[in-house]
């Protein structure tokens, strides 16, 4: 992991990337509780509440997602890289996020089976093991480098934690708490 600026550093505007499993909606609700920002999860606004992951049309995904930017102050968790340019044009700081293939479909296995409140889940989500997730997880394996290229080449302050150890360090380093389930669920 590259030195871990303080949480300051990172603005008001925070965008969290990383893998599918990878621990970035967890770590927006925490950044949220911490510094009493919004936390903005893009799967929420991708996709339709109680539903197993059915996505919204694209204007109003678009729509959503351009209405969150515009806040003064906002942490927002996942790519969606057809819309990542104009939120990367507000940003104030870029944290990336990944761990390793096998602990990442454990998680999606875990939280599937027995997280059914969770950050970053859909409000009454019906979530199921399929294959088109655990195919997306295998087809995305080696993606955390276009991520990490976007930080580094946007010019603003960031950081990456490429495993459990690394993310903890976050948490450690910046005063973080991890959000229960029932916080999870207001995140």
């Amino acid at each position: 992991m590259t030195d871990i600026p303080p949480l300051a550093a990172l603005g008001r505007r925070i965008m969290v990337l990383g893998l599918t499993n990878s621990g970035k909606s967890t770590l927006a609700v925490a950044l949220s509780g911490k510094l009493g920002i919004p936390a903005v999860h893009l799967d929420q606004l991708q996709h339709r509440p109680n539903t197993n992951w059915e996505q919204r049309p694209e204007a109003e995904f678009a729509a959503l997602h351009d209405a969150a930017i515009l806040e003064p102050e906002w942490i927002i968790d996942g790519a969606y890289s057809r819309v990542m340019p104009q939120r990367l044009a507000l940003a104030t700081g870029i944290i990336v996020v990944t761990d390793s293939l096998a602990t990442r479909y454990r998680r999606y296995v875990a939280r599937t089976l027995f997280q059914k409140v969770r950050a970053g889940a859909l409000e009454g989500g019906q979530d199921h093991l399929n294959w088109k997730m655990l195919n997306w997880l295998w087809k995305t394996r080696n993606s955390i480098g276009k991520y990490q290229e976007l930080a580094l080449s946007s010019g603003l302050p960031h950081v990456f934690a490429s495993s459990k150890q690394e993310l903890d360090a976050l948490y450690s380093e910046w005063g973080l708490t991890r959000p229960s389930a029932s916080a999870a669920r207001t995140g």
